[in-house]
């Protein structure tokens, strides 16, 4: 059976299980992945001056070698992702070209592969929970399967984080072997997994607790938001996809910090990311 669509997308697919490069790109096109996104410019050029004053709420733990002024961030959105580079061009839609979302797949699908070859460890996190948790846990199950450990150090830890709401309390949870962050209150068993973040505290107290207690640190952390940019600012390999307004993370790239930042609008539906990880498993020889 396949696995569920978006509602108004086509599935697709070959006979093996996996998307061709050319049925993927409609999809992501369909799906609104990539092309024309509903992340707004006003939005997209709000995210690039905030990244350049270095509000810390839009660097996600990623600390720039350089000055990066919101022009030099825009041209860099450009050339990684795709938007307009116009600086005049301020307000309506704003854009991913999906050949740029194809090509980053590829090398996210090369670098899970060159880690599985190895059964290296593989740590997993999102920001994102209720859109990419199952993107993450199907890479998450197939890492395991090659060999893999397929770390989840810190669970149930406290984590205090600074929101527009004032300072929040969330543990660190793992479904699947993918953490995230969940409201205190919904702890257990079948509670939708929480909280949207962009923090990179939760990968810091993850990486920290293993090294701690003297466990294995990953070779390779995949994630988006905090978990990905953090991680890169520690030293550690990270990959992961990032949205438009997430300058950060392709900052991070241009930097030599994350190793893949995979252009993608990172909000639509859940189901929508599924084509994404057989096309990602089957360019990295896991496909099971």
């Amino acid at each position: 059976m396949r696995p569920p669509h978006a509602a108004g997308v086509p599935p697709v697919g070959r006979s093996d299980g996996g998307p061709t490069a050319g049925a993927l790109r409609q999809h992501l096109v369909a799906a609104r992945l990539a092309g024309p996104v509903a992340t707004p410019r006003e939005k997209n050029l709000t995210s690039y001056r905030l990244f350049a004053a270095r509000d810390p709420r839009f660097t996600l733990g990623v600390e720039p070698d350089r000055a990066w002024s919101e022009r030099d961030v825009l041209r860099l959105m450009a050339g990684r992702c795709g938007v307009s580079g116009d600086p005049e061009h301020r307000s309506g839609r704003d854009a991913i070209d999906p050949d740029r979302t194809l090509r980053a797949l590829d090398a996210f699908a090369e670098r899970l592969g060159s880690v599985a070859a190895r059964r290296a460890p593989v740590l997993f996190g999102t920001g994102h929970p209720h859109r990419l948790l199952g993107f993450y846990g199907v890479l998450a199950d197939a890492m395991s399967a090659a060999g893999c450990p397929v770390l989840t150090p810190a669970q149930g830890r406290c984590v205090d984080i600074t929101t527009r709401f004032g300072l929040r309390t969330y543990n660190l949870a793992y479904v699947r072997g993918v953490a995230f962050m969940r409201k205190p209150q919904v702890e257990g068993a079948g509670c939708e997994p929480g909280a949207h973040t962009h923090s990179p505290l939760p990968v810091r107290v993850a990486l920290e607790v293993a090294a701690v207690a003297g466990g294995t640190l990953p070779e390779l952390v995949v994630g988006d938001h905090g978990w990905v940019c953090g991680a890169g600012q520690l030293g550690i390999e990270a990959i992961g996809p990032a949205d438009t307004d997430d300058p950060a993370v392709f900052v991070a790239e241009a930097e030599g910090r994350v190793s893949v930042a995979v252009p993608l609008d990172d909000g639509v539906r859940s189901d929508a990311y599924l084509p994404l990880t057989r096309y990602v498993l089957n360019r990295a020889c896991l496909s099971q």
